[in-house]
């Protein structure tokens, strides 16, 4: 699998009429998040300075999305959100509020799964000590939001399947919350499945509750939550681009197509045998 490089060239950057960018984060009560969120949106201005860029929450921040909507009038807006899979958030909440404004709006997929944030995470995890040449006692716990929605899990499962082709080591999704596994019960499970160096990849897009609790739960290390990672920022514009261009629905059946790929080189990497534990 390799990473794809979004650039802003002449075809994707307008100058005058460029449908505002409209980040749309979930909300914390952890004020890092907030300040995360701000930090990435100044990093996607940097990289295609023409567009617009707005930051809107579904809940528990200010500005909540209802009001940033409201404030650019009937203009014209591209919504991406910033969150890491389809769920009800993504497929309930920030359509109704499109709708209910009087800005003429598209939706664009979630980030998830994609090359890029298999990008960002893999970046992480380097940061964390995640070593060159991992052996055959490596794996990686993906650790993510979790949600009731079977396209949420199956979306953190392709992801879970592109970073394990990339980094060569099984890598098993869990969640902190509305699914299974936990985090700790898949570090058990790799565990008993002999690999002694279990690292945490935070699937998160910033600090807070879940991001810390799941990072308690590393038997090794655990990466930090992907923030301001370039790729982060590239990725948001990718997502802008594709809805703009009215194909933004066809980029997770790509993703789904990638991991179907990469699906049967996970599937030997299960099947390895392992040492058995110190």
């Amino acid at each position: 699998m390799t990473a794809m490089t979004v650039t802003s060239d002449s075809t994707t950057t307008a100058t005058g009429g460029a449908p505002a960018l409209v980040v749309v984060a979930h909300g914390s009560r952890d004020p890092r998040a907030l300040s995360t969120v701000r930090a990435l949106l100044d990093r996607v201005r940097a990289l295609r300075p023409a567009v617009p860029v707005h930051l809107g929450h579904v809940e528990l921040n200010e500005p909540l999305l209802p009001d940033t909507l409201t404030a650019l009038g009937d203009g014209a807006a591209v919504l991406v959100p910033l969150l890491l899979s389809r769920g009800h958030h993504v497929k309930r909440d920030i359509p109704e509020m499109a709708a209910a404004s009087r800005a003429r709006t598209r939706v664009a997929d979630p980030l998830g799964p994609h090359p890029l944030l298999v990008d960002a995470l893999q970046a992480r995890l380097t940061e964390a000590g995640w070593p060159t040449h991992a052996g055959p006692d490596h794996a990686v716990v993906l650790a993510s939001a979790g949600s009731r929605d079977p396209e949420s899990r199956a979306d953190t499962a392709r992801t879970a399947t592109a970073l394990s082709a990339r980094l060569g080591v099984p890598v098993v999704p869990a969640y902190a919350s509305a699914a299974a596994p936990t985090v700790p019960e898949a570090v058990r499970t790799l565990t008993a499945r002999g690999h002694r160096r279990v690292a945490v990849a935070a699937c998160f897009t910033a600090p807070g509750r879940f991001a810390t609790e799941c990072a308690a739960a590393a038997p090794w290390i655990a990466s930090a939550p992907l923030g301001t990672h370039p790729s982060m920022a590239r990725l948001l514009l990718h997502r802008y681009d594709r809805a703009r261009g009215a194909g933004g629905g066809t980029d997770v059946l790509e993703g789904a197509r990638e991991a179907a790929r990469c699906a049967t080189t996970n599937a030997a990497l299960a099947r390895q045998p392992h040492p058995a534990p110190a």
